[in-house]
């Protein structure tokens, strides 16, 4: 029986990836515009999650403009790039 189950899962799995490798779904690894809504979303570059402008926590580096989802993710940024705050 759970035999069965691994082979089923593992069936699905392989169905789901396959899926995924052929609809070829490109997305603009910037900004794109949700269709739905309206209104213009950026990428988080460090989760990758897909923020409004309004809902947006906003950083600046070197004069360009970077959106994040939460204050978390813009602190990895700085971190990421060294320039977090001395204490």
């Amino acid at each position: 029986m759970i035999r069965l189950l691994f082979w089923l899962l593992l069936i699905y799995i392989g169905y789901r990836v396959l899926i995924a490798l052929t609809t070829g779904k490109k997305q603009d690894p910037g900004r794109h515009s949700a269709a739905s809504e309206g209104t213009e979303t950026f990428r988080d570059p460090v989760c990758g999650m897909y923020v409004s402008e309004e809902d947006a926590v906003v950083g600046k580096l070197e004069g360009q403009r970077h959106y994040f989802c939460s204050m978390d993710c813009l602190e990895k940024f700085r971190e990421q790039l060294g320039h977090t705050p001395r204490s």
